[in-house]
């Protein structure tokens, strides 16, 4: 927009100030109102796109056996063993009511593990512990026997010091039901805590993909019920301490609420559920639209400042901000748009999201606030001298230390860029929420006292109907397993071969020396035919072989280890099926955790090329918007350094990098464009309008936007700290991670900058 068109705009917006005010309220009402129908998610499966293959073995596995989602209530006595009478009596009561939980098809613990034995030529197939209230020393020693000598309970069912159980149900949502995992996780808590009151001596945590679920909605209504709140009163404080002006920073705050609140009513209008990645673009469009308002507002307070009336003072910020603050808002928004490359739906809604609200918060900003801020009535500010000074004395360091500050930079982005390939990537379910929250201290209890919060599967196929009682498949079965519980990884291994070994040591007698795979198929048939006809109703091999006995699942748990380990372990199993099984028993590992990790890998991928075009498309606007190729192509220079060093710290420091590492770099590109911007755009106008030389360009830049500027950077700075009190660690790290890069950007757009515009813009003026 030309200068004359923009002096226009500006005086417009002036004269018909309330007709602008109110049609910007009367329009951001209508988007307003979409907000009505926001509603929460809480599966984890929101993550993966429909066309994600780990995403669709993992269905593929609970369509040929059962359900993973599940709720596991682990038990452990705050001093002594599980196996006593009490706390039996207690397992028992707390199995039985764990039928009641809603849409539950299946309960396992200790109590009803469907022990076999031998009694004469008849087989007996029932519960472990039958008559608790009725138990004597003898029979619990029997029940310690079995429970610490039996593959198929020991580090499963209950822990190898005998003190701590699990009672696990596995659930079957209906299709059509509307987010059951928060009924289920109110109804266990409810049962949990009914227990422990009941029995003071033992305690309780809660686990499994439920929990989980439910996890992600309960940590994405608590960022909106306190990042929110935290992010309004500090932004409040901040502009009012940094403008001293209560009724300039409240218009500004207005407009920073309709901003955002447009946002969140266009997803209400696009059928968008809140999940923890866009339950804070509020904070984020907050954020977004303050630094917007800021350079509108101090420009204006300074020109009132010099001595200018209100109105002028307001149309003259207008005038020189036109220009950046569209810019800044189209390369935010180009930033936050490259997330559709990801593989991650939550993080394709939160770039759209964002960067709709920067383009609203522009809108309202250029329009609304100009309008407010003639309305309101405020003091001419005082001039800061202390401020001026400090930023007049890193204008003469940048000038006279360019080279010094050149190479500077250039040798900490190559040394840091040397410890990139330490990150390591890990994204750990559990560890997705913050020490506190209880899903996170009840996985910790349970990983501390009975490892198995992660695991993988594995369906082996035997080629035919009926063929997982060949006793050649049974072999490779066993040896594969044999193979699993030697990796250090595996804690327990569950799979068919344990159950017809047990079979066949009970058809002859008990007789240890029989604890071995039938010989002969027939027989291995009529066994397992012979003990699924004597399991009760819930209690069937269903979790462990499909309908047409064609296949069965090995369940392997693991330690508590990395998702870069547990792929590993992965590749390492489908490697041994390659080179010792027949093609029919080929397998994938899937879980939940190896999903997530091979998420953040492809989303990392993914996210370089959308990170590259977003560089290209801000290069081509900047050099279009700023008519000079070469300051344009150098502007990106202080742009990719900040995410390199920055990643170079973190490599440094922590060493591990999940799903936010793959977004941290685009949802950050567009905010720290907005600093060169703004100084780019004043310093040309020194050297176009006023002649000056670029030591003299750089002087009025520093001296025009110098304080917008920084002001504008910190309150980016801490709008994304503010995440870091996230209770979901994905939402903490993006927020420490961008917040970091801001920092590093803000330090480079105020040294590097002007240094490198000062070594190559030397031989002419540039013409207008």
């Amino acid at each position: 927009m030309s200068q004359e068109r923009t002096l226009a705009f500006a005086r417009t917006v002036v004269r018909f100030r309330w007709v602008v005010v109110l049609g910007g309220i009367i329009l951001s009402g209508i988007f307003l109102t979409g907000s009505r129908d926001l509603t929460f998610s809480n599966d984890y499966r929101l993550f993966f796109g429909p066309d994600n293959p780990e995403l669709a073995a993992e269905k593929t596995l609970e369509a040929t056996y059962t359900n993973v989602d599940n709720v596991a209530f682990v038990i452990r006595p705050k001093e002594g063993t599980i196996l006593t009478r009490q706390s039996l009596i207690a397992l028992r009561g707390l199995t039985e009511a764990a039928w009641q939980v809603p849409y539950v098809i299946r309960v396992d613990s200790l109590t009803n593990y469907q022990h076999t034995r031998a009694e004469e030529d008849d087989l007996i197939v029932e519960d472990l512990v039958l008559d608790p209230d009725n138990l004597t020393p003898s029979a619990i020693d029997y029940i310690r026997s079995v429970a610490l000598s039996e593959p198929a309970i020991l580090n499963h069912l209950i822990s190898e010091d005998a003190t701590t159980t699990l009672v696990a149900t596995i659930l079957q949502f209906p299709d059509e039901a509307g987010g059951p995992q928060r009924e289920v996780a109110e109804f266990v808590r409810g049962l949990a805590a009914d227990f422990e009151r009941e029995n003071p001596d033992l305690e309780v945590a809660l686990t499994g993909a439920v929990m989980l679920a439910n996890a992600f909605q309960e940590a994405t209504r608590h960022d909106l019920a306190t990042l929110i709140p935290l992010m309004v009163l500090f932004l409040a404080l901040t502009m009012i301490v940094f403008t001293r002006s209560v009724s300039g920073s409240m218009a500004a705050l207005f407009i920073v609420g309709l901003a955002t609140g447009v946002t969140m009513g266009l997803a209400g209008w696009l059928g968008m559920k809140l999940n923890p990645a866009t339950g804070v673009v509020p904070v984020i469009v907050l954020t977004i639209a303050v630094a917007d308002s800021i350079h509108i507002l101090v420009i204006t307070l300074r020109e009132m400042a010099y001595g200018r009336a209100k109105r002028d003072a307001i149309i003259e910020s207008l005038r020189i901000n036109m220009q950046p603050v569209f810019l800044t808002s189209i390369t935010t928004a180009l930033g936050f748009l490259s997330l559709n490359f990801s593989d991650s739906p939550p993080f394709r809604e939160l770039g759209n999201l964002a960067a709709f609200g920067a383009i609203a918060a522009w809108l309202l900003t250029i329009t609304m606030l100009p309008a407010l801020l003639c309305i309101l009535p405020f003091k001419t500010p005082r001039q800061e001298t202390a401020e001026r000074k400090w930023i007049e004395m890193i204008t003469e360091f940048s000038i006279t230390r360019k080279k010094e500050i050149v190479v500077g930079f250039a040798l900490a982005s190559l040394v840091l860029a040397v410890f990139l390939p330490r990150l390591v990537i890990n994204d750990k379910f559990v560890e997705f929420f913050a020490a506190g929250t209880e899903f996170r201290d009840d996985s910790d209890f349970v990983s501390t006292y009975l490892p198995g919060v992660y695991f993988i599967n594995f369906s082996l196929g035997s080629g035919e109907e009926g063929g997982v009682a060949d006793p050649a498949y049974l072999e490779r079965l066993e040896a594969f397993a044999v193979w699993l519980e030697a990796q250090p990884e595996v804690v327990h291994v569950q799979h068919l071969a344990q159950v017809m070994k047990r079979l066949n040591r009970n058809m002859h007698g008990d007789d240890p020396a029989y604890y071995a795979l039938p010989e002969e198929r027939e027989l291995a048939a009529q066994y397992l035919l012979l003990y699924e006809m004597s399991l009760p109703y819930g209690l069937d091999l269903n979790n462990q072989i499909d309908v047409g006995k064609s296949a069965s699942r090995v369940f392997a748990t693991v330690d508590n280890i990395s998702t870069s380990a547990l792929k590993n372990l992965k590749i390492r199993a489908e490697e041994w099926l390659a080179a010792n099984a027949p093609a029919s028993m080929q397998a994938t590992g899937v879980s939940i955790s190896i999903i997530f990790a091979y998420l953040t890998e492809r989303n990392i991928y993914a996210m370089l090329t959308g990170t590259g075009i977003a560089f290209i498309l801000i290069s081509l606007v900047l050099v279009f918007a700023l008519r000079n190729v070469k300051i344009g192509l150098m502007s990106l220079i202080p742009n990719i350094t900040p995410p390199v060093i920055a990643f170079g710290v973190w490599a440094l420091l922590v060493g591990e990098i999940g799903l936010y590492a793959s977004v941290v770099t685009a949802t950050a590109l567009g905010l720290i464009v907005d600093v060169t911007v703004h100084f780019l755009s004043k310093y040309l106008r020194a050297r176009r309008e006023k002649g000056l030389s670029p030591e003299d360009g750089v002087r009025y830049a520093f001296s025009t936007v110098g304080s917008a500027l920084w002001v504008s950077s910190f309150v980016l700075f801490a709008g994304f700290m503010v995440l870091a009190f996230s209770d979901f660690i994905l939402n903490a790290n993006l927020g420490i991670m961008t917040a970091l890069i801001i920092v590093i950007a803000f330090v480079t757009d105020f040294l590097l900058l002007p240094a490198i515009l000062l070594l190559i813009d030397r031989k002419e003026r540039p013409q207008a």
